[in-house]
Formats: C-alpha cells, sequence, structure tokens
C-alpha cells in the first residue's frame, strides 16, 4: 500500500529542502525524496566547493598550495557526506525518502532505492518537482566520447591539472578558469561570442577577461571547438580544434556551456508534460497544463531563475502556496541578485542597461528616479549589492536614497558618489 503525505518533493537540494521545510514548519505531513546526497547540485558539485577553490586566491597573497586548497574544498563539502543534512531535515520534521523519485500519476510518487526495493507514496495536496537541472553537452564532434569534466569533475578534482581547457564564457566557465590557474594548471578558455559574461554589463566580461590573461589564462573570444580527440580510448591526452584553426592539448577539458532541467527522469510525461525540457509555471510555482494544480516545480527545473537562492525563493513561496497562503513570486523576474567570484568580484541586480531598454524602462530620466539595476566590479563589491537588491526590489526613489547615509568610512559611501554622478 502506498504511504501517504499531504506533502511530496521530488529533489533534496537547497530548492527541495527549503520548500519541504517551509510546509512542514505549517504543521504538513512532508516527504523528501532523494537518490543522491541531501543538499544537492550546490552544496557538494557547484556554489559552495568553487568558492571554496575561489576564495585563497583572492585573500592569500603567497603562492598558493594545493594541497590545502583542495583539502579546504573537501572540508567545505563535508568529505561528500550529508549526515549533517539528514539530522537538519530530520529536525525539520522531513521524512527522509532515499531513492530515485518518479511521477507515477496525479499525486503519485514511487520511488526506487538503490537495492531495487520500490517505495510508492501519495500526497494528499502536492507535489513538488525540485530536481534542478545538469550540464548541457554540447553537439561538439567527439566530444562526448571524451568523457570531458561538467561541474562536478571541475570542482570535484582531486589534482590540479598540468594543462585544461574550459569551453564556455558565463559565471561557471570564468571562475573555474581562475580557480585552476591560481592553483598553478596552464589554462585556456574558448568562448564562442564576442565577450565574456554576456548577462551583465559589457564592462565586466571585458574587465574579467582582462584579469584572466592578467593571470595567465589563454583566452580566445568569437571562437567555438569544433572537434574533440582524447588519446588512450578516452583516459588520456586532449586534442582541441578550433575553429581559427588553433589546436589546443589539453590534461583536462571543462564543458561548461549551460544547463537543461533534469526532468528526463522524473516521470513528467505520466501527467502530459514533456520530459527534458523545464516546467512552465505561473506565478504561483504551480505547472501549467496539468489540472487540479497539485504539481508544482521550483528552481531550475522551471527555467524561472537558475540561482540557488532564487531557487530558494520559490521553495519559501511554495510552501506558503501549499498552506493555503496568498503569495506570488516576482524578485527572480524582476529583482535577482548575482555575484560572481572572480578577482575582481562583479555583482549585480536587476536589469543591466540593454535589458532595461528592451523592457521598454526610460533609463536615466527625470520621470523615472528609481534604479531597475545595478552593477559592480571590485574587491568584496558582492557585500555591497543587498543595498542594491533593497532599492531595485522596494522601487525606492533616488530622492529617498540620498537621505540614506552610509557610515564612514565603508565601501557603501559609494553610493553616495553614484547619486552626484547622477545630479543630485
Amino acid at each position: 500500500m502506498a504511504e501517504t503525505f499531504d506533502v511530496v518533493v521530488i529533489g533534496a537540494g537547497p530548492t527541495g529542502e527549503n520548500a519541504g521545510a517551509r510546509a512542514a514548519a505549517g504543521g504538513l505531513k512532508v516527504a523528501l525524496v532523494e537518490h543522491e546526497l541531501l543538499g544537492g547540485e550546490c552544496s557538494y558539485w557547484a556554489c559552495m566547493p568553487s568558492k571554496a577553490l575561489l576564495h585563497p586566491g583572492e585573500t592569500i597573497k603567497e603562492p598558493l598550495k594545493a594541497e590545502a586548497v583542495l583539502k579546504h574544498r573537501d572540508k567545505m563539502v563535508s568529505g561528500y557526506d550529508d549526515k549533517s543534512q539528514v539530522k537538519w531535515a530530520e529536525g525539520a520534521k522531513l521524512t527522509v525518502v532515499r531513492g530515485r523519485g518518479k511521477l507515477t500519476g496525479p499525486r503519485k510518487v514511487t520511488v526506487e532505492g538503490k537495492d531495487g526495493k520500490v517505495r510508492e507514496l501519495e500526497a494528499r495536496r502536492a507535489v513538488v518537482i525540485a530536481t534542478g537541472s545538469k550540464p548541457r553537452m554540447p553537439d561538439i564532434q567527439g566530444l562526448k566520447d571524451s568523457r570531458p569534466w561538467d561541474n562536478r569533475e571541475g570542482t570535484g578534482s582531486k589534482a590540479v591539472p598540468g594543462r585544461l581547457v574550459v569551453l564556455g564564457g558565463g559565471v561557471e566557465a570564468v571562475e573555474l578558469a581562475q580557480a585552476w590557474r591560481e592553483l598553478g594548471s596552464e589554462v585556456t578558455l574558448v568562448q564562442r561570442g564576442p565577450r565574456l559574461l554576456t548577462r551583465f554589463e559589457p564592462f565586466v566580461g571585458e574587465q574579467v577577461a582582462q584579469a584572466l590573461r592578467d593571470t595567465g589564462v589563454r583566452v580566445f573570444l568569437e571562437t567555438q571547438a569544433t572537434k574533440v580527440q582524447r588519446s588512450g580510448e578516452g583516459k588520456g591526452e586532449y586534442t582541441v580544434t578550433l575553429s581559427n584553426r588553433d589546436t589546443l592539448r589539453a590534461d583536462a577539458l571543462l564543458v561548461a556551456m549551460g544547463r537543461t532541467a533534469r526532468t528526463d527522469d522524473v516521470g513528467v510525461d505520466t501527467v502530459g508534460l514533456k520530459p527534458g525540457a523545464s516546467i512552465e509555471v505561473d506565478d504561483q510555482l504551480r505547472a501549467k497544463g496539468v489540472d487540479g494544480g497539485w504539481l508544482y516545480a521550483c528552481g531550475d527545473v522551471n527555467g524561472r531563475n537558475l540561482l540557488t537562492h532564487m531557487g530558494k525563493y520559490q521553495a519559501r513561496l511554495v510552501g506558503d502556496v501549499i498552506l493555503g497562503k496568498p503569495a506570488k513570486a516576482w524578485a527572480d523576474t524582476k529583482a535577482t541578485p548575482q555575484v560572481v567570484f572572480t578577482h575582481p568580484q562583479v555583482a549585480s541586480v536587476g536589469h543591466t542597461e540593454e535589458q532595461a531598454r528592451k523592457a521598454g524602462v526610460p533609463v536615466k530620466t527625470v520621470q523615472y528616479r528609481v534604479i531597475v539595476g545595478a552593477t559592480f566590479t571590485g574587491p568584496g563589491v558582492g557585500e555591497m549589492l543587498h543595498a542594491a537588491t533593497i532599492a531595485v526590489a522596494g522601487e525606492v526613489p533616488l530622492d529617498t536614497l540620498w537621505h540614506a547615509v552610509p557610515s564612514y568610512p565603508t565601501m557603501s559611501e559609494v553610493w553616495l558618489r553614484l547619486l552626484e554622478a547622477y545630479g543630485l
């Protein structure tokens, strides 16, 4: 017989954990299903380990000892052990169910454990899919067969590669290119577009590219990998052929060219949705096209905003909606903060100037005297970002911000300089 819960959450990364905890805090009986480590991608193979690799390079001026940095990385991911996460989940009154969760129909989930045993779960109120995303593997000749690194190997390698080629120009690509270069690897970054970090203001990509070059990273722009070969039956040296006819040789190849929703094996087809595609949701995170309003999707899996903190935001909102509270998501489309932990750091929230103009927002006009976006680069600028996030989310008028007096001497005084530059 099926075990019955009020809510079944499939996926126990930061998003799933928060959705489940929010619902459980409201008195509901919640099952949290996970087939890998509780804490998910961000905790073990993305955000946390990548920052552990980068942080020493920002704070330590002497040559980095790779062994010590990798040991620090392992500590930050708890040795890839989730005992503490399980303890937290149980303390939050969540029932942890180990195994691969899959929808089998409305409000029904089967969970297959590593031992092959199957548990059947049924949700009285809601099922929440929070299975996240997985790396996108571009269609490049020989790439898949060469077994390149993705973010898991890119953050979790036990040794520093002598030569590393990075394909991509986004956050993951630039962070890991810089991290491994500072640990002693010879790094080459290949970006198919004309600049790095294209979702940010143009000056951001220019500054980060120069910073990478200054540390010894070779940066190719407007260049693509057209063919990849690997010697030794897929275990040896990589040979990467580029569109500019150059040939690169490497001991490791990292592919960081985007991510796709992890819905190919979650059983969404049993409720009329397309496997492998993002689950389209409304502003209450309910899956569109599913009758009854019982299926929710939050975090990377819905494609709205692929950032951990925004997934957690959506998760808290989902918990409230399931509990019957009036709530709608909007910060994930309007006031999204993001920090890139390169040196220099990049901190951004809201629109870029180009995005604002495309959205029809009158930029730098007297009639619209509120901040719709802000971008900073420099040491530690991530710590300044929340003030900008509050200004964007709250639509705070510039005339009011003028009276928000920063303490002296702090970095926040830059806000006075910005307001003065505007003309106040």
